[in-house]
């Protein structure tokens, strides 16, 4: 009996040792928070049941690091590495103050399949949205989830925005990032490539009023940088320019929108006119 028990106790340590996740795995997972090495592996951080959930469905996941409560009410298909951990163990892996029962490593999109967009008419028959320097990861990952809701499916970025794969962008979408396709190109050979009636918008201090403009159910929406707002060259190709008005008018306010909020107003606009 006493050797019966002492196999159980040791079989139980060995799983437990075999379920660990290992110093270099830890340190693999964290270096994924620097664009070079995401660009090197092709590979970005997601954490908690809500963003993971809904990337999975969009991306194959290379790692999952997960709790046994979160392993134990979800199914795990393909070929994916996963790692069963305490919430001890997981919070040495997690790039969060407060992680939540799942981590998981996916792959990005190839960049061909998606950049192929640009160049079908797909793009000039709805609405899209382009980025043209917006830095903060915050602001980057509320547009995405914006873009989400209004049914916006593409998002053009200039190469000076943000990485979309950026751990704090990725988290800030809540799992958007699923059914948003991401591209960054030249955003004015973008605009050049068009049709030359095709409506650009853009957010600009001398535009017409937002709510008495006449808008297009199609069209490309440009929203700029945080402290600079659009960038010169691209001002010269928005053919139709948008301010979003302060209430009352002639009210001394503040000085603008921050790009996200900013981003909300114009969609919801576009969608309320159908």
């Amino acid at each position: 009996m006493r050797k019966e028990v002492s196999f159980l106790l040791y079989y139980r340590f060995i799983a437990t040792f075999a379920d660990m996740i290992s110093k270099n795995k830890i340190k693999a997972v964290k270096a994924l928070e620097l664009k070079k090495n995401r660009v090197a592996e092709g590979c970005f951080i997601a954490e908690g049941p809500k963003v993971v959930g809904d990337l999975m469905a969009a991306f194959k996941a290379r790692t999952i690091v997960a709790t046994r409560e979160w392993l134990d009410a979800n199914r795990i298909n393909g070929d994916v590495e996963v790692i069963d951990v305490t919430d001890d163990e997981l919070k040495k892996v997690s790039l969060l103050q407060h992680p939540q029962q799942v981590l998981a490593v996916f792959e990005q999109r190839n960049a061909i399949d998606v950049a192929s967009i640009a160049d079908t008419s797909a793009l000039t028959s709805k609405l899209s949205l382009a980025l043209d320097g917006v830095q903060d990861p915050g602001n980057m990952g509320t547009i995405i989830r914006i873009a989400d809701w209004f049914g916006i499916e593409n998002i053009f970025c200039s190469e000076k925005t943000v990485d979309a794969f950026n751990p704090k962008v990725v988290q800030a979408t809540m799992g958007s990032l699923a059914r948003v396709n991401i591209v960054y190109t030249d955003i004015a050979r973008l605009i050049d490539s068009l049709p030359k009636d095709f409506p650009v918008y853009g957010t600009l201090l001398d535009g017409e009023d937002l709510y008495a403009k006449t808008l297009s159910a199609n069209g490309l929406i440009v929203m700029g940088n945080e402290g600079n707002g659009i960038s010169q060259e691209i001002r010269k190709k928005v053919n139709n320019k948008l301010l979003i008005p302060n209430y009352p008018k002639g009210r001394e306010t503040a000085d603008s929108l921050n790009v996200a909020i900013a981003t909300a107003i114009t969609c919801a606009e576009f969608r309320r006119r159908g």
